[in-house]
């Protein structure tokens, strides 16, 4: 029930029919009697900027959720940045402090790497590649480079972008091997695809598959479908495999704590979760 004195927490992207956090928070929120709702907020990049602003100008704003294509652009937008947020450059989480500060953080690595860690897969060491050097890719590479990763590569359509990343994580993680400029998945140890590619029909894969190892532990963070065409392809090839939402189950959590809002278990909000594709 959405009443007057509902909070509201935004969930700013494009396009919002991928979205899948409204039909996991507020499930729960229901279950658990806390008076907030999710609402899909379809802006488009060229809006972004003055849509934010208009968002924490509510009195009923708790927050705002940002995905896809606006985490990068988030930061520049920010009063004051998380550790996580700076070295990735990226943002997914967003609310406004006692002094009516912007604040960001980042949670989709950290989402990420729960659900890898929760299928046993070892990542002090690891060889892993990640595909796509935009915010949820960044929040990624960061988060693995944190667990004790020992070389990542990394490779994006725009290569300035991967580039960029690179040298973010030269700088906090100097023992660290980083390389750019190949998607050949061979070699690797884990494989990340976190890039749009699999959100419509017909989308390119993002690696040749005929390349990956059956070793190789291989992720996703699109949420079109449960088993995208490349988690498909890659299951195929004897791969273990993470499906997008399994990083929003993860990392939801630790959102919930950002917020102020009463925390939970991914257990239970998979229990609640009406989620449908």
């Amino acid at each position: 029930m959405i009443r007057g004195t509902t909070g509201v927490i935004a969930h700013l992207g494009f396009p919002t029919h991928t979205f899948k956090a409204p039909m996991i928070y507020n499930p729960y929120f229901e279950a658990a009697g806390i008076d907030a709702v999710v609402v899909p907020m379809g802006c488009r990049a060229e809006d972004y900027a003055g849509v934010l602003r208009a968002v924490f100008s509510l009195t009923n704003i708790v927050g705002a959720l940002v995905t896809m294509p606006h985490k990068v652009s988030t930061m520049a937008l920010l009063d004051r940045a998380a550790p996580a947020a700076a070295i990735a450059g990226a943002c997914n989480a967003v609310r406004r402090d006692a002094d009516g500060r912007l604040v960001g953080d980042l949670f989709d690595g950290e989402g990420f790497v729960r659900g890898v860690r929760r299928k046993g897969v070892t990542l002090a060491g690891a060889r892993a590649l990640v595909v796509g050097a935009g915010g949820v890719g960044s929040a990624i590479a960061a988060a693995l480079a944190a667990a004790g990763a020992g070389a990542l590569a990394l490779f994006d359509a725009l290569p300035a972008a991967a580039a960029a990343l690179a040298a973010r994580l030269r700088a906090h993680y100097p023992a660290l091997a980083v390389s750019t400029g190949s998607n050949d998945p061979a070699g690797f140890d884990l494989v990340v695809n976190a890039t749009p590619l699999g959100m419509n029909d017909g989308d390119p894969l993002p690696v040749d598959v005929a390349r990956l190892d059956p070793a190789t532990f291989v992720g996703e963070v699109v949420m079109r479908t449960e088993m995208t065409a490349f988690l498909a392809a890659a299951a195929a090839r004897g791969c273990r495999v993470q499906v997008g939402t399994d990083m929003l189950y993860e990392q939801i959590p630790a959102y919930l704590e950002f917020f102020g809002l009463p925390t939970t278990t991914p257990e239970r909000l998979r229990a609640l979760s009406r989620v449908a594709y």
